[in-house]
């Protein structure tokens, strides 16, 4: 390494003298400011333009983590879903309310692995006519009314159509009775 000419440890002395230290405080973040339900803005009743919840989870969905065993079996294809919703052929309406359906079926039999068959990823610049549903499904699913009850979302294996299908694994059900 060099040392710094003169003029440099100058301007360097200038540019430290301005620096204030972090604070080691976190700072609170303000609470948001919450419309009152009369003025709340009117929802167009089209799924994917919904606004996230105001409780929104606190780690993605897809960020979740899973302990070691359940990301074996899924990277290896081992595991078999529950469940299996092919979202092909219908339209971003149609795809929300058939997830939406398919996890309160899937959460009230207590099934733990949905394979979600989306379709490939289109690469491309904006706008990408091909891969709406794809696109939107990590959003639909982070604002589902179901989003508590997933405990990740991972891609699935090549046998179970790879990346063009999708693991939503759901939470297991802890029995108050038990």
């Amino acid at each position: 390494m060099r040392s710094l000419s003169p003029e440099e440890a100058e301007l360097w002395a200038r540019v430290a003298a301005t620096i204030r230290p972090l604070s080691r405080d976190v700072p609170m973040p303000e609470p948001a400011a919450h419309p009152k339900p009369s003025q709340a803005a009117p929802r167009s009743g089209r799924p994917y333009s919904r606004p996230l919840p105001a409780k929104a989870p606190a780690v993605p969905i897809v960020s979740r983590t899973l302990d070691g065993s359940w990301d074996r079996k899924l990277s290896s294809g081992s595991v078999e879903p529950d469940r299996v919703l092919d979202l092909h052929g219908m339209n971003l309406d149609s795809a929300w309310a058939a997830i939406d359906r398919s996890l309160e079926q899937a959460i009230a039999r207590g099934e733990r692995v949905i394979l979600l068959i989306a379709g490939h990823h289109r690469p491309g610049e904006p706008p990408v006519q091909r891969g709406r549903i794809r696109a939107a499904v990590h959003d639909w699913l982070a604002a589902s009314r179901h989003s508590g009850d997933i405990a990740a979302v991972r891609g699935a294996h090549r046998r179970h159509g790879g990346g063009g299908s999708l693991y939503l694994i759901l939470r297991r059900k802890l029995h108050p009775s038990r």
